[in-house]
């Protein structure tokens, strides 16, 4: 039974990614599906909504563009239809009809396309036919949202007569327009509309001489609106025909608000079809802004996300021009906890909202930014414990809220539950909260959770190193500037860097010295100890980094090389081929140069022929010695390359051994006794040895000793 609560949901921004998918609808029915996106705990309505979004995202890609899906709400139209009695406007009507065509088309595309958009035609599969809808609009209202004049006999009559009516208006006013206006009766203006009425605009001192009723004056009152007489007696018959063409329509909108009131439930279907699929369209923009896949989602309990991003950072860092890096994260039934720590500001908190956002996202129906090689399973509980969670509607401290939310975890935590919790432990007096969240951490380590934590408590990182099944991680610092360079590593708990920190800052030295006197001296060299070995993975990291870069463009130069070698090769084949070609032939022309001279002056053609002849065989014996003389030919070649290259060899393993000879230094090694300083062969951590028993020296480091062999220290300082 899947179980997130809305303050997971609020603490790891997930309705600020659904703002953003909102964002990207069409309809205003689809921004309310998107903003009430939830955890989907059935997996196979999971897997269709994922495999739905996969599908749309893909045709942005492919020739067949998924259509239009975009529609005008209809759902107070369709609660007003459902009411017993009622009718709907004519542009009601046409909302309806434009709304079930928009559904077919794009029910009838998905279905022909099911090999493309197989879970989409599967959606598409579960729309009705609107036939019967369609026709039944159709026959009584337009493409424009008016009433056809067809609609029935009835309106079809009475529209004629008004359309004769009108005609009889307009040839009585233009009759009395044209008699006053010679009569100079009237304005320049002549004519004006009043009550949606012709009227004459005639001159005040003769209003009484025109008949008529008057409609108005003008502001001045220089002007009567005066509507002729005669125009009267049609504009009262019209009156009465629109009167009775009203009452027509209201008569066929009720009777086509009866055909379609059994279909309601029919054309709330066509609107929730299009809605989901505009939320479907919507996330699957979201998935291409964000370079988001779907990942393989396996039974297996890990959980692998390769380079992921957090989208929200992703794409204000985009904006921005900024860049944003990529973590990795694993989580297996042999790696279930990860303890992250490390200096402030160095990304633990983005590190742990990530994996518990993407995956959320993932249980939502939501693609996420990973390397397609990523994969994970479903949990059925995430519980989070991120930020300042102090109360203030419950008057409750931090730290009995966070004890408070402990409690919830301890009660909802199972194998099935992933777990996120930011500074662990904080809130109360460092040693007695630290062994509590020691406590809790056990808890859930034995009820195999998976969780991520971050925290600055050393006995959580050394409780981590412990336990088999979880690990320490880090978030490596540059050694030189203590600039974060937001790159998760695993295996090693990173140090607080709380005094190089505070020195960089510009807190003075001398302050900095002092509060180290007040720190147990045990606990000062363990941080350091750990600050220095992250300073040499962050080292060994941009060597790493150097010597693989070097690396490819080595491998480049090699096969630039060898293609030109090999382009080399092919020209010189070419040419002696072509040079042997030529002697052969500049041979031949000289015989036969030969044989026509000799011909020239004897006239014997016999001898002629016979030179000829004997020419010829001559070549073909040269022909069948050339087949076996060029297998022997081609075996004398390779025996002449394998030569050469064994010479090649034997000169590199030459140039190798002198430059050995050349680099080793002889010193003399210098006698170690116990009090003396030293460090391993390139290493950096210092120790003093206590004692020196058959070559094995036991060296003190502060908070542990070790055993090693005495030709594997150098000195450092001798014992004064």
């Amino acid at each position: 039974m899947l179980s997130i609560t809305d303050k997971t949901l609020q603490d790891l921004q997930f309705p600020t990614v659904l703002e953003a998918v909102a964002a990207s609808c069409n309809t205003d029915r689809g921004r309310e599906k998107a903003l009430a996106i939830v955890p989907i705990g059935n997996r196979e309505k999971l897997m269709q909504a994922l495999a739905m979004t996969s599908e749309y995202q893909s045709s942005f890609q492919n020739n067949n563009a998924i259509p239009n899906h975009g529609f005008e709400s209809v759902s107070n139209e369709l609660q007003f239809l459902s009411i017993d009695g009622s009718f709907l406007e004519p542009s009601a009507f046409r909302k309806i009809a434009t709304l079930s065509e928009t559904a077919m088309a794009l029910s009838q595309f998905l279905k022909k396309f099911d090999d493309y958009y197989p879970n989409l035609a599967q959606r598409a599969g579960l729309v009705p036919g609107a036939k019967d809808i369609l026709s039944a609009i159709d026959m009584v209202i337009d493409k424009f949202g008016e009433v056809k004049d067809n609609a029935s006999a009835q309106l079809h009559l009475i529209r004629q007569e008004i359309n004769t009516v009108r005609a009889k208006i307009n040839q009585s006013f233009a009759s009395a327009l044209s008699q006053y206006n010679s009569l100079g009766y009237l304005d320049d203006i002549k004519e004006s509309v009043v009550e949606n009425r012709r009227v004459l605009a005639v001159l005040a001192m003769y209003r009484r001489k025109v008949k008529g009723t008057v409609l108005g004056s003008s502001k001045t009152g220089s002007l009567a609106f005066i509507e002729p007489e005669a125009t009267l007696r049609h504009s009262r018959e019209l009156n009465d025909l629109e009167f009775r063409q009203r009452e027509e329509i209201m008569r066929i909108l009720r009777k086509l608000s009866d055909v379609l009131r059994p279909h309601v439930e029919t054309i709330m279907v066509y609107q929730e079809f299009l809605s989901d699929v505009d939320v479907i369209a919507a996330k699957a923009k979201y998935a291409v802004r964000t370079n988001s896949i779907l990942p393989n989602i396996t039974e297996n309990r890990r959980l692998h996300f390769r380079e992921a991003f957090h989208p929200i950072l992703f794409l204000t860092n985009k904006a921005k021009k900024e860049t944003t890096y990529p973590q990795t994260f694993e989580l297996t039934q042999e790696n279930r906890i990860i303890v992250i720590s490390g200096p402030n500001a160095g990304g633990k908190t983005i590190s742990l909202k990530t994996v518990g956002l993407l995956q959320l996202m993932l249980q939502s129906g939501l693609l996420i930014p990973v390397h397609e090689r990523s994969e994970t399973f479903l949990f059925d509980r995430i519980l989070t414990d991120i930020g300042d969670n102090q109360s203030i509607e419950n008057h409750l401290s931090t730290y009995s809220y966070r004890l408070k939310n402990m409690n919830f975890f301890l009660r909802k935590c199972n194998r099935n539950t992933l777990f996120l919790i930011d500074e662990f432990g904080t809130g109360s007096d460092p040693e007695l909260g630290g062994a509590l969240a020691e406590i809790f951490l056990e808890e859930f380590y034995h009820r195999e959770a998976f969780g991520i934590i971050t925290t600055h408590y050393a006995n959580l990182k050394m409780l981590a190193n412990e336990l088999p099944y979880a690990t320490n991680a880090n978030m490596l610092f540059d050694e030189k500037s203590l600039e974060p360079m937001y790159k998760l590593v695993l295996g090693q708990a990173g140090s607080s860097f709380t005094f190089e920190v505070a020195q960089k800052n510009g807190i003075p030295f001398g302050l900095i010295n002092r509060a180290k006197k007040k720190v147990e001296g045990g606990k000062v060299r363990f941080d350091k100890t750990i600050a220095t070995l992250q300073k040499e993975r962050s080292k060994l990291e941009k060597t790493s980094q150097t010597l693989r870069e070097e690396e490819v463009r080595a491998r480049e130069e090699s096969s630039k090389l060898e293609s030109i070698n090999q382009k080399m090769r092919q020209k010189l084949e070419s040419y002696q081929e072509l040079y042997d070609s030529n002697q052969k032939t500049i041979y031949i022309g000289q015989k036969i140069e030969d044989l026509a001279a000799k011909y020239f002056n004897n006239k014997n053609k016999k001898d002629l022929i016979g030179e000829f002849l004997k020419l010829v065989e001559i070549e073909n014996s040269k022909r069948k010695k050339a087949t076996t003389a060029q297998q022997k030919q081609i075996e004398q070649k390779k025996k002449e390359v394998v030569r050469e290259v064994e010479q090649v060899v034997e000169e590199i393993r030459k140039e190798k051994k002198e430059k050995k000879i050349k680099a080793v230094v002889e010193k003399p090694k210098p006698v170690l006794k116990a009090g003396d300083r030293v460090r391993m062969n390139d290493g950096k951590a210092v120790g003093t040895i206590d004692a020196i028993e058959k070559n094995k020296a036991t060296v003190n480091y502060g908070i542990f000793t070790s055993k090693v062999s005495v030709d594997e220290l150098e000195l450092v300082e001798a014992k004064k």
